[in-house]
């Protein structure tokens, strides 16, 4: 089993060459104060990639189209291409438990089949709940990866909105299909131990590094201690038990 990696979610170049040195292994391109899916302008988008690469710095990059509502779908399209042109590897949709998911998801796998600009991330926002039929739907789509996230940040985190079980079955569902899975909402150092007992190919983090509120500005040592303590947690997670060894 591969390790779990961190996605960082940042907002600015300072910001994602922080946190490409201070142990991401994911850097995510958002608005923190907007939610899950807060868009930044494309401009700044670009700037971020061309500062990464002219660093030297080859993480994988994602950034988010923004919030839309399902039924927006030319715009969501619209802002997925302008997204992709700035150079990012991935874009990270937004997808709602909501009765225009299938359609939206089948609109995404198009685009993404078209293109080879980026490759599409759907989010599926866990506020209402996730929909199994929508997961299974994705995961027969070719897209490499999909995320669990939260909308909401002051409802708590991703592991009071869903439980346990839920998660376990994205994670195994997203396995099974030989995807990437992801999760992530207003997730804490705490949440570690159950993290590593779910064992999502990555985890994503923006109020667990972030001095004072999650809008605040990135910390170096919050983000040094979360990168240690996620490395150390993935080693105890791994350890076998007293009756496994031989």
């Amino acid at each position: 089993m591969t390790a779990m990696r961190l996605l960082v979610s940042v907002r600015s170049v300072d910001e994602a060459l922080l946190a490409a040195r201070g142990g991401a292994d994911f850097i995510d391109l958002k608005e923190p104060d907007r939610g899950a899916l807060g868009g930044l302008p494309t401009e700044t988008i670009a700037a971020i990639v061309r500062a990464l690469r002219a660093d030297g710095i080859t993480l994988p990059v994602s950034a988010t189209i923004g919030d839309y509502t399902p039924s927006r779908l030319d715009a969501i399209l619209a802002q997925v291409r302008a997204v992709a042109a700035c150079g990012v590897d991935y874009v990270k949709v937004g997808i709602e438990h909501d009765a225009a998911a299938p359609s939206l998801l089948d609109a995404l796998a198009a685009w993404q089949s078209s293109s080879t600009a980026a490759a599409i991330v759907p989010v599926f926002i866990a506020d209402r709940g996730i929909a199994a039929a929508h997961v299974a739907r994705a995961c027969s789509l070719g897209f490499p990866a999909l995320m669990v996230d939260t909308a909401d940040k002051h409802a708590g985190s991703l592991f009071d909105l869903l439980p346990m079980d839920t998660l376990r079955s994205f994670v195994a569902r997203v396995r099974a299909a030989q995807r990437l899975a992801g999760l992530a909402g207003a997730l804490r150092i705490g949440d570690l131990p159950r993290l590593a007992e779910l064992a999502p190919d990555f985890a994503g983090f923006r109020s667990a590094v972030s001095s004072g509120h999650r809008g605040g500005p990135l910390d170096r040592e919050r983000l040094r201690a979360l990168a240690e303590a996620l490395r150390a947690c993935e080693v105890a997670a791994h350890q076998p038990a007293y009756g496994d060894i031989a």
